[in-house]
């Protein structure tokens, strides 16, 4: 795996991870203004990245 594809892997995770702290009402990404939409936008690509990855091999 190349860097990208670290990457990737690494912000689903979190993404993941976020999400699965939604259980208990905590979002660590929450309140950080524009930085927030990046993160979500970026946790949503590697997303795509991840899925392309699957189907390519």
């Amino acid at each position: 795996m190349n860097a990208i594809d670290w990457i990737a892997r690494i912000l689903v995770i979190i993404g993941a991870l976020n999400w699965g702290l939604a259980i208990w009402s905590i979002n660590v990404v929450d309140g950080l203004g524009v930085v927030t939409t990046i993160i979500y936008a970026l946790v949503g690509l590697s997303g795509i990245w991840e899925i392309i990855r699957l189907f390519k091999k």
